[in-house]
């Protein structure tokens, strides 16, 4: 699976940004994807889970309310809505995804990763 992640960007803190994970494979449907996060001189964070189905979604707490996962299987992507950004979002933001079935917050545990996309919130 190769993973192609877009949609950072410069936004004010209150805004909003989407950001997209382009898949390729046709085992996609298989995975479960996951977005972390790593700001400078910090370690890379698990943001958010989602099964294969859809069905199922883990956030870390502080991004929970306030970003959402989702996926297309038909389309092979995987997005992440973010809503109500603030500084401390800043971080370029990377979607992996692994073959389980466990929402797993662990970035060891996943097998693929994307290029990550640069999010920076202005305050």
């Amino acid at each position: 699976v190769q993973l192609q992640a877009s949609g950072g960007g410069l936004v004010q803190a209150g805004g909003s940004l989407r950001l997209s994970c382009a898949a390729s494979g046709r085992t996609f449907s298989s995975y479960v994807m996951g977005w972390f996060r790593q700001a400078p001189g910090k370690e890379r964070d698990f943001v958010a889970a989602i099964t294969w189905s859809g069905t199922g979604t883990k956030y870390t707490d502080p991004v929970k309310d306030r970003f959402v996962i989702s996926r297309d299987n038909a389309k092979n992507m995987v997005t992440l809505q973010m809503d109500s950004l603030k500084f401390e979002d800043t971080a370029v933001y990377y979607c992996a995804a692994a073959r389980s079935l466990a929402l797993y917050t662990t970035s060891s545990r996943y097998d693929y990763w994307g290029q990550g996309t640069l999010v920076t919130v202005s305050s």
